[in-house]
């Protein structure tokens, strides 16, 4: 058998009937990062935190599953990088850092906001050669406010 490109659907059937259903596609070359939070808005706290999944992508928009692009966070605003990952077991690279090699085309970065300041916070990502992401979450001062 020759490998080619496409689309495998897969059916699984259980007691005769049709359970669960999967689709795979051959994705293209990664172009683009996508930005994908938990969850948009986070308390002034200091604790409360935001996981971002970064999403190396190709044109079409779906993850490209051997991309181990360098990506590089940056924050603007009432927020800071508390910490990043990508799921390399095998990888020996600071969680502190603001970049990281994305793994199987994805990587994490996991955002806080600075206690007591609200507003908008800008996450920003780049990677050489690909189309950067922007992310806006929101840090909330008060009490009455929920994420």
């Amino acid at each position: 058998m020759v490998y080619e490109p496409g689309t495998l659907k897969v059916v699984a059937f259980k007691h005769g009937r049709k359970w669960a259903t999967d689709t795979v596609t051959t994705t293209g070359p990664p172009t683009k990062l996508t930005l994908q939070a938990d969850r948009n808005g986070i308390r002034a706290d200091g604790k409360d935190l935001s996981f971002v999944t970064l999403t190396v992508a190709d044109r079409d928009g779906l993850m490209v599953p051997w991309a181990m692009n360098r990506v590089q966070f940056n924050v603007l605003g009432p927020g800071e990088i508390l910490a990043t990952g990508n799921g390399d077991a095998t990888s020996h690279a600071s969680f502190q850092s603001p970049a990281v090699d994305a793994f199987n085309g994805l990587c994490l970065a996991i955002i806080h906001a600075k206690p007591g300041e609200s507003g908008k916070i800008i996450l920003q990502a780049q990677s050489e050669g690909l189309a950067g992401a922007t992310l806006v979450l929101h840090s909330l001062n008060r009490h009455s406010e929920s994420p």
